[in-house]
């Protein structure tokens, strides 16, 4: 059997959303499920128990900031990101492209790989699809991503082509340097901006390379949500039944349904911590500002529909303390918050999806978090 299978066993007769399971060498995963974003070997703020309790047990790491700090070799040396960092559940590491397109302002794209600056020492450095897949075999994910270009959603029709064309060579360059496979599931990423044509182009050519499983990157970089939306509902007909769906950097509430009931198995987002560091909470009404001085005198919990450990434990009023004062609990006790929230979030999509109604879900769910006014 393959590193990594997915398993379809039911599909929403009111969406077309997947219910599954997600099989890896570390664990077995009810699908869609959201994957915690651990950088640089790290959730921020949180410990492995911490996270345990606030994900399904599969997160994700970075190849770039890893191979930057402290080195993928010496990653190696305490068996993976795995033994680094104490963390027994399943990983998934990026393969960095996206890191060097968003942090280098300037680089130069070739053939052969990108030459770019490192975002803080200005350091010369290269990467290349063979380069990228080396990384992630030293860092030891169960799941691991084809480098790949991410061109801007708007680019023009020849650029965009150009792009995709590359994106296809390299991953199937990745393929080939790929040491560790019946380990570790390399996934093809599917790019081409706004253009459907260039997106079922790249899919298809993907597919004859033939990967385990198949990304969708390119999304959510600036681009409307109704043009992202848009996109999904579009692959959500010519993606690969059979394969693991997983949509790249989106992580918002809205954002985790809308991408469910498009038939995405797969999601992660850097968005609920990072709020949590500036003060912002996700609950069961919608988000707050922690810091708001409303919240001084609030003997209330969090979010009274929410039973993690913050909830039961602490007032807004403390919290608001907390933040207010730049202490670092407030920054851990949000983020533990903001994760158990989503991890909660996609149960009940999961369970709305096995019963038919995620589209009522949706409904119900939108208005209440004020989506919907």
């Amino acid at each position: 059997m393959a590193a990594v299978w997915h398993e379809v066993k039911h599909v929403c007769k009111q969406t077309g959303a997947r219910y599954g399971i997600l099989h890896t060498p570390h664990g077995d995963f009810e699908t869609p499920l959201f994957m915690p974003v651990g950088t640089k070997a790290t959730v921020k703020t949180l410990v492995p128990e911490e996270i345990k309790e606030v994900s399904d047990g599969l997160i994700l790491g970075n190849t770039y900031h890893l191979w930057l700090q402290p080195g993928d070799e010496t990653v190696k040396e305490f068996g993976g990101i795995r033994g680094f960092m104490n963390w027994d559940g399943a990983l998934l590491t990026d393969s960095g492209g996206f890191q060097v397109f968003s942090l280098s302002k300037i680089r130069k794209i070739t053939e052969e790989g990108v030459t770019f600056r490192h975002h803080k020492s200005g350091e010369k450095l290269f990467l290349s699809p063979e380069k990228a897949i080396e990384i992630q075999n030293n860092l030891g994910a169960d799941i691991i991503m084809s480098f790949d270009e991410c061109p801007p959603f708007d680019a023009d029709y020849k650029y965009m082509k150009d792009s995709v064309d590359r994106t296809i060579r390299w991953a199937k360059r990745g393929k080939d340097a790929h040491k560790n496979p019946d380990s570790q599931a390399l996934f093809g990423i599917v790019q081409g901006g706004g253009n459907k044509e260039l997106r079922k182009y790249c899919l298809e050519k993907l597919m004859e390379i033939d990967f385990p499983g198949y990304s969708i990157g390119g999304l959510s970089v600036g681009e409307s949500k109704e043009d992202m939306y848009e996109m999904l509902e579009y692959l959500k007909d010519v993606m690969p039944k059979d394969k693991p769906r997983y949509l790249m950097g989106v992580g918002s509430p809205d954002d985790l349904v809308v991408g469910s009931i498009n038939g995405i198995d797969m999601f992660d987002c850097v968005l609920a911590s990072r709020n949590a560091r500036h003060g912002s909470a996700f609950t069961s009404k919608g988000k707050i500002q922690v810091k708001n001085s409303s919240l001084k005198h609030d003997h209330s919990p969090l979010d009274d529909e929410c039973n993690c450990k913050v909830c039961k434990n602490y007032t807004r009023g403390y919290l608001n303390h907390l933040v207010k004062a730049d202490e670092i609990l407030g920054m851990r006790l949000l983020t533990y918050h903001n994760l158990y929230f989503l991890k909660n979030l996609m149960a009940q999509i999961r369970q709305a999806i096995k019963e038919d109604r995620l589209l009522d879900f949706k409904n119900e769910f939108f208005k209440r978090f004020g989506y919907i006014k």
